[in-house]
């Protein structure tokens, strides 16, 4: 079944940055979970795409550095997408992605402000 990017997008940015962050951070730490199970691979791809555009939809009403780190991890998201029929299956690869996606995960929201 197709995403409905339109309404996705709506509810989306419907909240503050802040909460937007805070739900790309949450992605990222689903990404960090299902990593650890090969059978998850079309959860991760999907949190993959919707992080995506979680960013595009957020980075321009960001900081510039913030705004910067999120482009970069857009690429790196991209990257992972591009390559994960080879990497998918090489439980040290995605080992890889679980840990570089808790550390975005922790990155994200300790942009968003959200701790305090």
């Amino acid at each position: 079944m197709k995403k409905d990017w339109s309404t996705i997008r709506e509810r989306y940015l419907s909240d503050d940055v802040p909460v937007r962050l805070g739900g790309l951070a949450a992605n990222l730490s689903r990404i960090k979970s299902f990593a650890n199970n090969e059978k998850n691979k079309s959860l991760v791809e999907s949190l993959i795409d919707e992080s995506k555009h979680f960013i595009e939809w957020t980075a321009r009403e960001t900081e510039i550095e913030t705004a910067a780190k999120l482009v970069e991890l857009q690429v790196e998201l991209a990257l992972w997408q591009l390559k994960m029929n080879q990497i998918w299956f090489d439980a040290d690869q995605r080992k890889q992605i679980s840990e570089k996606s808790n550390h975005w995960a922790q990155q994200v929201l300790t942009a968003s402000g959200l701790l305090g």
